[in-house]
This record gives structure tokens, sequence and C-alpha cells, in this order.
């Protein structure tokens, strides 16, 4: 069956999903993640596009972008082929890295971006590694607060006011506003990595180590565990991360 023909953005933004091929990891550590922001960084300047939003997650990543010159077939195709040429070169790999096709939507209104970067903010914090927007280092969140980082927020804050700091304080409540934002998202058959598992366990349980589930009662370990499903975390790495049996696990 022949591809839906990718929906061309009359304003030129676009929600972009970009993730691993076969459910692969994308980022290995953090030093791949600074690579991808140079490689968006460097094609900013070449291929002028303006960055609004992005999100690096270990097997995907969220990007909000504004082509303006280059039409975002190309830009996609400059980044990727960037990033996985070093990557495949610091791993001693060869081969496809991300999925053939890149996933996107149309962001036609000012509302609607504003929905979808609250959107791509709120990621971290709904798979448990984070509780504040801000603790997430490797999202355009912090670049909105600190007028640092690649994004371009002049456009995104000039919605709220015209002064800076009262225009930070807008972005600001419209995050902490939070309600069930629906945009563009990958299949949440992607299994996590077991880092990121293992890290949701910790959070969300309160622990120092994912082992420590097993210290739990047996009732508030089954609410737990149920909780940990409904994040993503599979039974295998459930039993993988905590030591717990398949069949607590399983059992109603």
């Amino acid at each position: 069956m022949p591809r839906a023909a990718r929906r061309k953005s009359e304003s030129g933004i676009y929600h972009i999903i970009l993730r691993g091929h076969n459910r692969q990891t994308v980022f290995l550590d953090n030093e791949d993640k600074i690579k991808f922001l140079e490689t968006l960084s460097m094609y900013k300047e070449e291929s002028r596009y303006r960055i609004y939003g992005y999100c690096l997650m270990d097997n995907h990543i969220h990007l909000l972008l504004h082509d303006q010159e280059e039409n975002l077939g190309l830009i996609m195709r400059r980044i990727g082929s960037r990033y996985v040429y070093w990557y495949n070169y610091k791993y001693k790999r060869c081969g496809h890295l991300f999925q053939d096709r890149f996933r996107s939507e149309a962001v036609e209104t000012d509302a609607y971006l504003l929905t979808v970067l609250r959107y791509i903010h709120n990621n971290p914090r709904k798979a448990g590694l984070v509780k504040d927007f801000s603790e997430y280092k490797w999202s355009s969140y912090n670049d909105y607060i600190n007028n640092k980082g690649i994004t371009d927020t002049d456009y995104v804050l000039g919605m709220f006011n015209d002064d800076r700091m009262k225009a930070v304080e807008g972005f600001i409540e419209l995050h902490d506003a939070q309600d069930e934002d629906k945009c563009l998202d990958i299949d949440y058959k992607i299994r996590l990595t077991d880092e990121e598992a293992r890290e949701i366990i910790k959070r969300v349980c309160g622990l120092q180590s994912a082992l420590d589930l097993q210290s739990f009662d047996a009732e508030k370990r089954k609410a737990s565990i149920e909780l940990l499903k409904k994040r993503g975390i599979s039974t295998r790495q459930l039993v993988r991360l905590t030591g717990i049996s398949r069949y607590f696990i399983l059992k109603p």
C-alpha cells in the first residue's frame, strides 16, 4: 500500500517525531544528546529553519520546527544523516538508526502551537523521569526560562507579553495549567529502555534502587506494580529490574 502524502503546513510549522529503527535507543549517553543538539544548531544556520521546541528521550525525539527556506524532508535528512554518521562511527556500527520515515503534523494556529509545546515539554514528566519541567536537561523548556540555548523563543514568548519577564511568567503558567493534551505521539508499544524504566520505578515509588520495591508489603507492592505498568514498563522489565517474581507481577 502506498504511503499517504505528508500534509504540508500552511504556516511552515511542524511537530515532528523521530524514533529509533526497530525501537532501538538513539541516545546511549549524554554525549549523544549533546551531539544531536549541536547538529540541530548547525543545520539551523545552513537550512534556515527555526526551532520552537524539542525534547530528547532515550528512544525518540520531539521537535517543533518552522521550515522557512528548505522543505521539511530535506531538513530532516540533513539532521538524521549527520547524527547517524557520527553515532555509527562512535559505536563502531553500521546501518540504520532512525525509522525510515519520521512522523509529523502541521501546526497551523498559535493556540495549537502552545498546546504542542506544552505537550513536548511534558514528555519526561509523563514518563515519570522528573516531577517538574525545569528538572529535565534535554528539552527546550529551560531555554525559554533562561534565554539560553538553541531555541528561538521570541515568537512564542511574544504571544504572552512584550515584556520578557512577564512573558516568561505566562509561559510558566501555561505549563503549570496541565491538562490531557492530545497531539501526535509515539506508538505506546515502543518499549522503554531499562535505564528509563529504572528511573521511573525509583521516582514513582520514591526508592533509591528499583530492587527496593521488594521491601514493600504485598498490598503496596501490587499497587505500585500496577502504576508502573501504566507508565509503560513491561512485565519482563519489572521482573528483571526489581527481582520480583513474574508470578507476583502477573497475579490479579
